[in-house]
């Protein structure tokens, strides 16, 4: 999956989850142009770039995540009343999309026109149930994207280094105003479950101190280019120390000794969504959001425990194929400490990994007849997130930066990060996954920014789970242990439909969460309590996986039905991405279309 959660005003791949400090005037920003007056399709896209503008100076994040450094030297304004303030802002928009006959669209700006009606409803449901008080959750939160934001700017320049040491100063106001929202928050009893984050301050407090070699926000001052002046490499040295001294550091500590002595103590014992202030709405409209379907949690929660059912046999069938004397639970346990599946050094699993992103790099052309140009790397997970951190993730850059994407790998606790679900969290997260998919949808100039940089969990999850799959139709996974990975990967991501919606609709302890996944997958345990608080605490994600990747195999099987020896796996794999994000039924209405394109003509 995306490092973070999408930026709840930028629904975009960036560590920025809220808004800007650049005082503006309302009106000028959501005033029409007169030249788009007379044509829907012109009124649509001159509404669109007006509120991809205000996105963008809103949260001057978003912004740099997309390459647009005009704001780089700020932070969001992330105050509560500039929230609500944006929140009127986007009904403006809204109203004024109503205002756009639908019916006189085209049918790929019909697709436009639904996609952001979607995002901003969106914007103001999540403002309506709170959203806004829950900046963290169990394993990262705004205050673990703030080190890692100078992924994404430019330094190259005086200047640039400049922006950045404003940014650094800048900090101090945005952590105080995100502290004010959890207080808020715990006023109104709007937390995250009190269990799920447990040891979470271990990621905060090695952001208290200083130390140039782990420090991630020193990082660009030890690659200062030589083009710069030695006079003024020392003052920017200088100054920016002083601002991570001064600024940075301080506000950790404020925000450790908060989330020490009152936020950790004073959140809810719940555990449910459905338990939080109009909760079981609340439910709902996260599995809206993250399937993009109309789908009851009863549903969901019955479809899973089919595909728990499905995959199980086809993981009794391997163990038997290996020869494993005993049961389903023995195996597992053998996987989880035989230490012929760990690696021994955090280099080991980083090489492996390499190699196997490597090995389908080659494999690509014969998948796909359109690949990015943005290259990726390999990566461990940042040593201050990685205890309470998932096994791995990826890490997008903007399409023209300096930085590549980065597949990140998690070496924290080496005996829990086993070697035979390594190939399928590489294709899920680099390639064909997260890498190929993300970079695609930012080189798709045809679409308008607001989709460009969108990311729709179904689509992009489903998309991660069904390239893990396409590694077996690669050739990998010769090894049945391997293999046995992959389908420990598949089943996992079954099992999440059962206790997602168990434990936010049918009153699941945290103990039967982690007994569900550990009993029918083989997750090391460590990776079962991390995965647990992480379903806990970001309700309805985790739903996204497996419905994306049933609705994408469903839609392959028509299309190879329908076209017969026509079928050309590389086109059908363009014509899913070619359109970047999109919810499911557009996919479907996508892919039908480009089936009867295939067809040969009717004579």
């Amino acid at each position: 999956m995306p490092r973070v959660a999408p930026s709840r005003i930028g629904l975009a791949l960036t560590a920025a989850t809220l808004l800007a400090l650049v005082p503006r005037a309302v009106a000028a920003e959501t005033k029409p142009t007169t030249a788009a007056a007379s044509d829907p399709v012109a009124r649509l896209h001159d509404l669109f770039d007006r509120e991809w503008a205000w996105r963008l100076r809103e949260s001057p994040e978003l912004a740099t995540s997309v390459g647009v450094h005009d704001w780089d030297d700020k932070l969001s304004d992330v105050s509560l009343a500039n929230q609500a303030r944006q929140i009127e802002d986007t009904k403006k928009f809204r109203a004024e999309l109503a205002q756009i006959d639908r019916a006189a669209l085209a049918g790929e700006e019909q697709v436009n026109y639904d996609i952001f009606a979607t995002q901003l409803d969106q914007r103001v449901e999540s403002f309506r149930f709170g959203e806004q008080y829950l900046t963290l959750n169990a394993d990262s939160g705004f205050y673990s994207g703030f080190p890692l934001i100078w992924q994404s700017m430019p330094f190259q320049s005086v200047k640039q280094y400049e922006n950045y040491i404003s940014r650094l100063r800048a900090f101090p106001l945005y952590m105080d105003q995100n502290i004010a929202l959890m207080r808020e928050g715990l006023r109104l009893g709007i937390t995250p479950p009190k269990a799920t984050l447990v040891g979470l301050e271990k990621t905060i407090q090695p952001l208290t101190a200083f130390a140039p070699e782990k420090s991630a926000q020193w990082t660009p001052f030890t690659r200062i280019p030589p083009q710069i002046p030695a006079g003024e490499r020392e003052r920017l040295l200088k100054e920016g120390r002083d601002a991570i001294l001064e600024a940075v550091v301080p506000a950790y500590a404020r925000f450790f000794e908060f989330m020490t002595k009152e936020y950790l103590p004073g959140t809810r014992e719940t555990l449910a969504a459905s338990a939080l202030p109009d909760g079981a709405a609340y439910y709902r409209f996260l599995i809206r959001q993250y399937t993009t379907l109309d789908l009851t949690a009863d549903q969901i929660h019955q479809i899973g425990r089919d595909e728990v059912k499905a995959i199980r046999a086809e993981m009794d069938a391997l163990i038997e194929k290996v020869g494993f004397k005993g049961d389903f639970a023995a195996f597992l346990k053998f996987l989880r400490t035989d230490p012929r599946f760990y690696p021994k050094t955090a280099d080991e699993l980083l090489m492996r990994a390499s190699y196997i992103a490597k090995q389908m790099d080659g494999k690509l052309p014969s998948l796909f007849k359109t690949l990015p140009r943005q290259p990726y790397t390999v990566a461990p997970v940042p040593e201050f997130l990685a205890p309470k951190y998932t096994a791995g993730r990826y890490n997008g850059a903007p399409k023209d930066s300096t930085q590549p994407g980065e597949y990140w790998v998690n070496t924290y606790a080496l005996d829990t990060r086993s070697l035979y679900n390594l190939e399928a969290l590489t294709f899920h997260e680099a390639v064909p996954g997260h890498h190929l998919q993300g970079a695609l949808a930012q080189e798709a100039e045809e679409v308008p920014n607001f989709r460009r940089y969108s990311y729709i969990s179904a689509y992009g999850e489903g998309w991660g789970l069904y390239s893990e799959w396409l590694g077996k139709e690669a050739g990998f996974y010769q090894d049945p242990y391997s293999d046995f990975g992959r389908l420990t990967y598949a089943m996992w991501r079954a099992c999440r439909l059962v206790v997602d919606t168990g434990v936010h609709a049918k009153g699941w302890t945290r103990q039967q969460v982690m007994d569900y996944l550990a009993s029918n997958t083989a997750l090391s345990l460590h990776e079962v309590e991390t995965e647990t608080d992480r379903y806990i605490s970001w309700p309805g994600q985790a739903l996204s996986y497996r419905i994306g990747y049933l609705k994408i195999r469903e839609l392959r099987k028509r299309a190879e039905d329908a076209l017969g020896e026509r079928f050309d796996v590389r086109l059908f794999h363009d014509a899913v991405l070619e359109h970047g994000a999109v919810p499911l039924p557009v996919l479907e209405r996508q892919i039908d279309a480009w089936i009867a394109e295939q067809k040969p003509a009717t004579p």
